[in-house]
């Protein structure tokens, strides 16, 4: 089974007020029903004027703010964009924009290619760009790929561009307007607007999508408002003794990582809940210097902290568990976040794509210090209250850090910079400047060792990277690039480089690396001996990040080893954990459970399949319910939801792997090879694709036919060494030695640590009497795991073969 494809597809107040604000609130209209019932109900939303005359100044801050305005009615009011005809054309398709009867239009390509006008229905946006979304059949609103650049003209903007200039993104394409990756409900909804549902329709296959309020207001991150509501009508005179007293210090809060965080929560939770609130949003913390200090100190210490998670559910790149946030929970009771996965972050975890802000948070000194997003920004009107620099200045004393000593720059120049030099930035979506918020020290050398990008180099582009690695070596001493850093290591893990299975194991076992960075490596371990010591004790780790990412890697290990780590986490009070180990274990067979053990499963894994039937509108999801329906052996359901999967995304390569797969454990090879040709014409060449097809027609007694299409899959990737591995195995089986070396000595150059290619390599040159060259390979093999028996016996039978040609 193709298993790679278990697919994954703020405020800052205190809520008091005084007299004259609860009075608004107690003279407004009240549902029909008493104070003690309402507060006694789940709590519903109440809607922005229900908060206004209390929070007026929070209020009027967010009014106009990016949340305020981040979904819009099409109209005069909200439309940016030229609508009086202006033409836009991208590879050969025009697009015009007009008005008709009062509404805005756009003529483009539609999901078959041909021109039709378009009425748009949403101003999506605002600033620096703004896209309009178009309503469809099934429910469906689409995000028109031709935006509307609204920066000032004077620095680029008052202009059409495409979202991806340099693509021609056809119809049919999964990222053409019309398209699922430009779907709103799924995509983008969640994020724009307050109290939404998805009411994806599973077995009509369509949207039913309804919010509370069009855009981000108030109860999406404060949670539902109406118990709060009912809890000023009736507490005047406490919020009045409350406000007289003053914010209670938090003397109760944890270092950030101590396991007891999770009393945190619970407090933060009852202090909410005292005043009808869902969640505890009050930054009450104070920064002071310490005698002779450079930095100043938090004071209560960090704890949990909900506004992190609170500010993550939109703030990060990841995928949905439930329809509705739990708010003041983990942002895994909701979401699943990316790791710092090589598609998305370089391997020291700066910015690659766009990850939205939360992962590289997780990762700076400043979380692990207790700094939290609304000390450095307005959470209502979005904004940085004051200049960046003054706002670093309020922690790290100026005298210092402002000082050439430091940074080295001439005054007032970009380099003297506190955001040019700690926080990369990256343009997303043609226009959106976004900054890395890890905060880290440049460290050019790391451009040299791995390819991470610098801020140095962004600013002196003309110089080649070592110039500026020698400058900083000079200006700071060569200790700098003498410590190691995380990114080496996880550098190391992608490429399966030799030793990088203890460096990744010691990593993931050190306290004081980011939680983010500890499950990233856990993630990337491989499976053997030291991957099973990592993960037992990152199974029992406080933060759920690195719990979660030890059950992922479990998933890799053996059914019996696999169920002894993750059954003990099928209770955890985490959903994306308890959920990620019901997953782990769902393939483990029966006959590993002790008896009457195995229905502890049923409730996590029930969970878990809620979670996919809430993204069943992707086909990510339909092929995690395939593999659960193979588990159970429903194999007709599970045939059935790889074709759903296939309806969904034609383009969605492990459906027809896994599709193929399906039917040759049935014997269908026939059927095998249809399914896997129609991948291959449908979304032309792909190494899986080929590969799997390879494979069945070696099954199918095709040969020839067979080696073409191995050779092919190794060829379009190289990155993946199991391919060239097999593609090797089959030029040896079929008499051509020599060639198969040469196959497996070009990858393993490029995969220095694949043991696979090294029990290859070891065995094809013992046999083909290069013994020397076979021990070479063995060693390497043993090195990358001293546990490994199997390893051990290859290097002892050809050293035992060396002593007797001698």
């Amino acid at each position: 089974m193709y298993r790679v494809a278990w697919a994954d597809a703020l405020a800052k107040t205190w809520v008091v007020a005084a007299i004259a604000c609860i009075a608004a609130c107690a003279d407004r209209e009240q549902p029909d029903r008493s104070t003690e019932e309402a507060r006694a109900r789940a709590p519903d939303f109440v809607g922005r004027e229900a908060c206004a005359p209390c929070h007026a100044a929070a209020f009027d801050r967010w009014r106009g703010s990016h949340h305020d305005l981040a979904m819009q009615p099409a109209d005069e009011a909200s439309v940016l964009g030229d609508f009086a005809g202006a033409q836009f054309t991208h590879f050969g398709v025009t697009t015009t924009f007009f008005r008709r009867d009062g509404k805005h239009f756009a003529r483009t390509d539609g999901p078959d290619g041909e021109l039709r006008d378009y009425e748009i229905a949403y101003a999506f946006g605002v600033d620096p760009l703004q896209q309009y979304l178009i309503a469809f059949p099934g429910g469906r609103l689409q995000a028109l790929s031709v935006s509307w650049d609204s920066r000032p003209a004077d620095e680029g903007g008052q202009r059409w561009f495409h979202l991806y200039p340099d693509d021609p993104v056809p119809h049919g394409d999964v990222l053409h307007w019309t398209g699922p990756n430009q779907n709103w409900n799924y995509m983008c909804a969640d994020c724009h607007s307050t109290g939404l549902r998805k009411n994806y329709l599973v077995d009509e296959e369509r949207y039913e999508t309804r919010w509370k309020e069009i855009d981000v207001s108030c109860e999406a991150c404060h949670g539902p408002g109406s118990a709060h509501v009912a809890w000023a009508n009736e507490r005047a005179e406490s919020v009045r003794d409350d406000r007289a007293a003053g914010p209670k210090r938090r003397d109760d809060a944890r270092p950030a990582g101590d396991p007891r965080a999770a009393a945190d929560r619970v407090a933060q939770s009852a202090r909410a809940a005292e005043i009808g609130l869902t969640v505890d949003l009050r930054n009450d913390a104070v920064w002071r210097f310490d005698s002779d200090a450079k930095v100043a100190r938090r004071t209560p210490e960090p704890g949990a902290s909900a506004e992190v998670d609170t500010c993550g559910r939109c703030h990060s790149r990841r995928s949905t568990l439930r329809p509705e946030p739990v708010r003041g929970q983990s942002l895994l009771d909701t979401h699943r976040p990316a790791l710092l996965e090589e598609s998305l972050y370089h391997a020291d975890g700066q910015i690659l794509e766009e990850v939205y802000v939360w992962g590289s948070f997780l990762q700076s000194r400043m979380h692990a210090a207790g700094v939290i997003c609304s000390d450095c920004h307005d959470p209502h009107a979005l904004q940085l209250p004051e200049d960046p620099d003054v706002i670093c200045f309020r922690c790290h004393r100026a005298d210092l850090y402002a000082a050439p000593d430091h940074h080295r720059h001439a005054w007032r120049s970009t380099g003297s910079s506190c955001v040019a030099c700690h926080m990369l930035a990256r343009t997303y979506m043609g226009v959106d400047l976004r900054h890395d918020h890890s905060f880290r020290i440049p460290r050019p050398d790391l451009t040299l060792e791995i390819g991470a990008p610098s801020t140095c180099a962004d600013c002196h582009a003309d110089r080649p990277p070592s110039w500026a690695a020698e400058a900083v070596a000079r200006w700071y001493g060569p200790h700098r690039a003498a410590s190691r850093h995380y990114g080496e290591v996880l550098h190391a893990g992608r490429r399966r480089a030799p030793g990088a299975s203890d460096a990744l194991a010691a990593l993931a076992r050190e306290p004081t690396v980011p939680a983010i960075v500890r499950a990233t490596a856990l993630r990337l371990l491989p499976a053997d001996s030291r991957a099973a010591d990592a993960l037992r004790g990152a199974l029992g780790d406080a933060d759920p990040l690195v719990r979660a990412a030890a059950l992922e890697a479990a998933e890799h290990l053996e059914p019996r080893t696999r169920l002894r780590f993750a059954r003990q986490l099928l209770g955890d009070p985490v959903l994306g954990v308890r959920t990620r180990a019901a997953r782990a274990l769902a393939l483990v067979p029966e006959r590993f459970w002790d008896p009457g053990d195995r229905a502890r499963l049923e409730g996590p894994l029930a969970e878990y399949r809620a979670t996919q039937l809430e993204n069943a509108d992707r086909p990510e999801a339909r092929l995690n319910l395939a593999l659960l329906a193979t588990a159970s052996g429903d194999l007709e359901r599970a045939r059935s939801e790889y074709e759903t999967a296939l309806r969904l995304g034609p383009w969605f390569v492990p459906a027809y792997v896994n599709l193929a797969d399906l039917h040759r454990a049935a014997g269908r090879e026939d059927a095998a090879e249809h399914v896997l040709r129609a991948g291959l014409a449908r979304v032309g060449d792909r190494a899986e694709l080929c590969h799997a097809l390879g494979l069945t027609l070696v099954r199918r007694g095709r040969a020839a036919e067979a080696m073409a299409q191995l050779a092919r899959a190794a060829q379009l990737a190289p990155e993946f060494p199991r391919y060239a591995y097999v593609y090797g195995i089959a030029l040896h089986s079929a008499g051509e030695g020599e060639r198969a070396r040469v196959v497996l000595e070009q990858a393993h150059r490029r995969h220095p640590g694949d043991p696979s290619l090294l029990t290859a390599l070891a065995t094809m040159s013992r046999d083909a009497g290069d013994l020397e060259g076979a021990l070479t390979h063995a060693l390497d093999l043993l090195e990358l795991d001293p546990a490994d028996a199997a390893a051990r016996a290859l290097v002892a039978d050809i050293r035992s073969r060396l002593a007797a040609a001698r």
